[in-house]
């Protein structure tokens, strides 16, 4: 798949346009974001997932289509598990709810810049051997079992060492000012916990992102189609926080489904790689259509056996007291500060 620069151009043009929307129309005014408006956006931003995939597969066939949309519902699926983190570390910084939509918004444009890297390094190694699909594949293969393996131990967040290195490097004021990351007190530059948090976020989905880069490697070579894939994952995935919230609690086998999705994924690679090298035949590969419809019907299979058995056993749903409506630390009169947008 040849893709001209004005289409790289025009399609990253065309998302930064849907992030300013979103950042105009949402966080203008900080305000806490209702399950009503969060469902709105998940929509508006599953059908432009969904129109863009169509207009891929209009003008560059079916199978490149269906590649992207398999690599779009593998990336959103891989992205509701980290939904969990994401509530751990704001209730961790104890976020206001009203500023929540900017730290994910912020976090997930700087992971997408840096996720961008991985892709460009993906597609470079690929290009130049192939036996970096055996690697792809037991990667994904050691995270499928490592997932099973860790699905019973306790969530509780620690500060990773991006966030640590931060906190460090930088002067950090107590308390939360406003929904201003950089603040100056007695001449002097602070970040806020909310820069903070932001990093967490951000360099959390970075982490992520590790085994979510060489599953959609699995199903598309195509570095346009393995980009705007997790663009849309990403951008979707803001919304998909608020709507969903404590509902990610009672999806309690989705561990156990996404390290399916990701075994089948890494099965895939290799066999692919084996072809590459003419030691197994053409008819053993796994083809598109069918990973597509092996990962709907694990994740149609996980979620429903999920919810029954959180209905019948309420007991099993996590116990983590994670809230989306954290609240920070009164402002304090006195200690108002100015910030670099109020200057």
């Amino acid at each position: 798949m040849s893709v001209p620069f004005w289409l790289w151009a025009a399609t990253i043009g065309g998302l930064i346009v849907l992030l300013a929307i979103d950042l105009v129309i949402v966080d203008r005014k900080p305000h806490e974001v209702t399950t009503g408006e969060a469902a709105r956006w998940v929509v508006f931003y599953v059908a432009c997932a969904v129109a863009f995939g169509a207009g891929v597969w209009l003008l560059a066939g079916h199978d490149l289509g269906v590649q992207f949309f398999t690599g779009y519902i593998t990336e959103y699926s891989l992205s509701v598990d980290n939904l969990f983190i994401f509530m751990v570390i704001m209730a961790s910084f104890k976020v206001p709810a009203i500023h929540q939509h900017r730290v994910l918004l912020i976090g997930i444009v700087i992971a997408l810049a840096m996720r961008s890297v991985f892709i460009a390094i993906g597609a470079w190694a690929i290009a130049q051997v192939v036996w970096i699909f055996f690697l792809f594949g037991a990667f994904l293969i050691f995270t499928a079992i490592n997932m099973v393996r860790q699905k019973d131990e306790d969530e509780e967040y620690h500060e990773n060492l991006v966030t640590r290195l931060t906190r460090k490097a930088f002067r950090v004021t107590d308390d939360y000012e406003g929904h201003h990351s950089i603040v100056r007190k007695n001449g002097k530059r602070y970040l806020t916990p909310m820069a903070l948090v932001i990093v967490a976020i951000g360099s959390a989905d970075l982490l992520f992102a590790v085994d979510s880069i060489p599953a959609i490697f699995g199903i598309t070579q195509e570095a346009f189609l393995v980009f705007t894939a997790n663009a849309f994952a990403l951008m979707g995935l803001r919304q998909l926080y608020f709507l969903l919230g404590g509902l990610v609690s009672k999806l309690v086998y989705l561990s156990q489904g996404l390290a399916i999705i990701l075994a089948f994924i890494g099965v895939k690679l290799v066999l692919h790689a084996l072809h590459e090298y003419h030691v197994t035949p053409a008819w053993l590969e796994i083809n598109n259509w069918v990973s597509l419809g092996v990962i709907v019907v694990v994740l149609t299979v996980t979620t429903v056996a999920s919810l029954a058995k959180a209905k019948r056993d309420p007991s099993v749903v996590g116990q983590s007291g994670l809230s989306l409506n954290a609240t920070a630390p009164e402002e304090k009169a006195a200690d108002r500060t100015v910030s670099d947008d109020e200057r």
